[in-house]
């Protein structure tokens, strides 16, 4: 503030003078909120005469909230860092509440719905780019902007750190998969920064649309096989595909349209690129939920299926028979069969299929396979790791050791 605002005129409050103003009353940088905030002029650019029945209560109550307007005009970049850390602080609890159970990723349906219907309402109500300050003018209609952009940015926040932790678990960080966790986190975070949210995604259809495109498909990886145990994890990522497609293509092209044959051919054009572009990539997608929860390398078993030591690093004569064991976790079901894959040096050196094992924690699943020495190259040493994948070769997690001479 540059100093505080002039005192009232004098005359008593029943009986103005004909030419007072209220933008005559506040100082020239608080007259235009005053305007908005009080209704009474369209921009504040010319003086607004006051009506003959306010009062000098009223007066004051105006230039009240456009002290308060000011200081939101003045300082509103450091409210948009404030309000960022505040949403770092609420995703952090939200992973928090994630990494409790995967029984609580069927919350995430009520999520993604929620999601679609603000972001739908948002972008017909508003529309987008420059034409949204064409409908932001008055103070109803800033209010109800600010609402819908509040609600939407508590819903991409929630959904995102949502699933950073799932993600986290299920990604092998040596592994290609490891983009698409770091999309994810990248998106996290950007949706906490206010000047990145509000001057882009609320602003563009597209981008929030494409960004909202990823998160239902990450989404829908994680909770179908919540809501459809033992289902095979690719026929959950091309299901995932073909949903979020479907939702994308309906936030961009009126359901009229469908009547006419053109727009079905597109809608079934694009349901099949998205989910043969789904199924190429595969390997570059975290198996959600599924993922290996401890792995271990060993020359020798127990009688119990247990491993008498568990290794990192082994000299080459300790090679004999090498044992694989890994607690794989499968919140899911089991509608992969898993294995075991021994590589040397990221050459592949034997794949099979794997054997329960001993008795693992309750949740898991513990499998063992054994590299056979007939399977031996003739130089064994450096470094080795064991595999989980599914039969669609995606990859849930690696045990790596290294063999020295």
């Amino acid at each position: 503030m540059e100093g505080p605002p002039p005192q009232p005129p004098s005359e008593p409050a029943s009986e103005p003078a004909a030419g007072r103003t209220l933008q005559a009353d506040l100082p020239p940088d608080l007259a235009r909120a005053a305007a908005e905030l009080a209704h009474l002029g369209d921009d504040g650019a010319a003086p607004t005469p006051v009506p003959e029945d306010i009062s000098e209560k009223d007066l004051a109550l105006v230039r009240r909230f456009a002290k308060i307007r000011g200081v939101f005009a003045r300082h509103g970049h450091l409210l948009w860092w404030l309000h960022s850390a505040y949403a770092l602080t609420f995703g952090a609890f939200v992973m928090m509440y994630a990494s409790k159970g995967y029984d609580n990723a069927r919350w995430m349906v009520v999520l993604l719905c929620a999601g679609w219907l603000v972001l739908v309402l948002f972008f017909r109500h508003f529309g987008t780019g420059r034409g949204q300050k064409d409908k932001v003018k008055d103070t109803r209609s800033k209010l109800r902007f600010y609402i819908f952009t509040l609600a939407l940015k508590n819903l991409y926040q929630s959904m995102l750190f949502f699933l950073v932790p799932f993600y986290w678990k299920a990604t092998t960080l040596d592994s290609p998969n490891r983009f698409f966790l770091y999309l994810l986190g990248l998106l996290a975070v950007l949706s906490t920064v206010d000047v990145v949210f509000d001057n882009v995604l609320m602003r563009y259809k597209g981008p929030a649309s494409l960004v909202y495109l990823f998160i239902l498909f990450a989404c829908l990886n994680l909770v179908l096989p919540a809501l459809f145990p033992d289902t095979r994890t690719l026929i959950t990522l091309l299901a995932a595909a073909a949903l979020a497609t479907l939702v994308f293509f309906t936030m961009h092209v009126p359901l009229k349209n469908l009547a006419r044959p053109v727009w079905w051919l597109a809608l079934l054009a694009s349901l099949g690129a998205a989910v043969f572009a789904t199924f190429a990539g595969r390997r570059a997608i975290p198996p959600v939920p599924t993922h290996v929860e401890v792995g271990a390398v060993g020359p020798q078993l127990l009688p119990d299926g247990r491993l008498s030591m568990h290794v990192s690093v082994l000299h080459e004569s300790m090679i004999h028979e090498m044992h694989g064991l890994t607690d794989v976790v499968t919140p899911g079901g089991r509608g992969d069969n898993l294995f075991h894959v021994w590589r040397h040096a990221g050459v592949e050196v034997q794949r099979g299929a794997v054997e329960p094992s001993g008795d693992p924690p309750p949740g898991t699943v513990r499998l063992r396979s054994t590299l056979r020495s007939f399977n031996l190259p003739p130089d064994i040493t450096g470094p080795w790791s064991i595999d989980v994948v599914t039969e669609d070769d995606q990859l849930v997690g690696r045990v790596p050791f290294e063999v020295i001479r």
